[in-house]
């Protein structure tokens, strides 16, 4: 039997370890273009360096190039750097010397988030409408990441318990956040709609959606079970890269990002808004309301507290509450 090649070994491994599909091609992305630049005229057929016979000085001048030529972000570049050593680690097995990386390893600049003010917030909300005004006000109540809101299923909302159920979030924990009470109403009405399209789309033979860690093999028809379903489905079917299998997948993550944007230029507030703002707004004003850091802590879904103190310097007096002595 052939041996796979070294790419379709690498996603193999992504797969077998549950990394999402965003992952697996921004991965991917990176380890076609670390080969690609110690190999310039591979496509012109000259014998290409394998990855196995690189090493840390190859990864050093590969990130070297992002950070001085590119001028691409610490984020990405963090990014590039775990995708490169993904591939020794898990599919090379080869032992880098990473203590020799760690010069090159960019460090976050502590930035202070953007926050709205309350009335900001309504604002800006009071611009939105439908499904995104909904959306907008799970991040801003509930204090979900995008991705988090996105990827809630209808079995993560808890009206009894008054909670939403966060599965899988940054890091690979759960935790459990609140459901405001005024948001139980338009979610049971907004649940409904849902519910009429999926059994929609099961008249139709589909109705499938994706499911986590390869449940479909365990569970036959957990695809089709209506607990399974994406609370914010997308308005149309789709083809999924993976299976084949013709789903309804979420909302996709850019629609809530143009309709936030737009939402804040009409309401005129002076301000850099996304959806993440929201999640910003939300931990500032539990710390306003003399929340502890802790409880801000459990719900924003932080392992450490040094995360979370970010937002005792962006309340009104600064993070221990000092008056100006020019108000004094």
């Amino acid at each position: 039997m052939a041996t796979k090649k070294l790419l379709d070994q690498y996603r193999d491994q992504l797969r077998i370890k549950q990394y999402s599909p965003r992952t697996e091609e921004t991965y991917l992305k990176w380890v076609r273009e670390y080969i690609r630049y110690h190999n310039p005229d591979l496509n012109r057929g000259q014998v290409a360096i394998h990855p196995s016979q690189m090493t840390v000085n190859e990864i050093n001048q590969f990130i070297a190039h992002l950070v001085v030529e590119r001028k691409i972000s610490e984020s990405t570049q963090n990014q590039a750097l775990s995708a490169i050593l993904f591939l020794y680690r898990h599919v090379l097995q080869i032992t880098l010397d990473e203590i020799a990386l760690t010069p090159l390893r960019p460090q976050k600049n502590k930035r202070v988030p953007t926050v709205l003010s309350k009335d900001e917030v309504r604002a800006v909300i009071a611009n939105l409408d439908g499904i995104y005004k909904l959306m907008a006000q799970i991040l801003y109540g509930s204090g979900l990441r995008l991705m988090e809101c996105l990827r809630l299923r209808i079995k993560d909302v808890d009206f009894d318990n008054h909670q939403i159920i966060v599965h899988d979030g940054k890091g690979g924990d759960d935790r459990l956040t609140m459901l405001p009470d005024s948001l139980i109403p338009p979610l049971r009405q907004h649940i409904l709609q849902v519910q009429a399209t999926h059994r929609q789309d099961l008249a139709n033979g589909f109705g499938a959606v994706h499911l986590p860690y390869a449940l479909e093999k365990k569970y036959a028809n957990a695809q089709r079970d209506w607990i399974w379903q994406y609370l914010f489905p997308a308005p149309n079917l789709s083809q999924d890269p993976r299976t084949g299998i013709t789903q309804r997948h979420h909302i996709h993550e850019t629609a809530l990002q143009k309709a936030v944007k737009e939402a804040a230029q009409r309401a005129k507030i002076q301000k850099r808004v996304s959806p993440h703002t929201f999640r910003h707004s939300f931990a500032t004003h539990l710390l306003q309301n003399g929340y502890d850091i802790r409880t801000v802590q459990e719900l924003l879904g932080h392992k450490d507290v040094k995360t979370t103190m970010i937002y005792t310097h962006v309340l009104q007096r600064g993070g221990l509450a000092v008056k100006s002595p020019l108000d004094a």
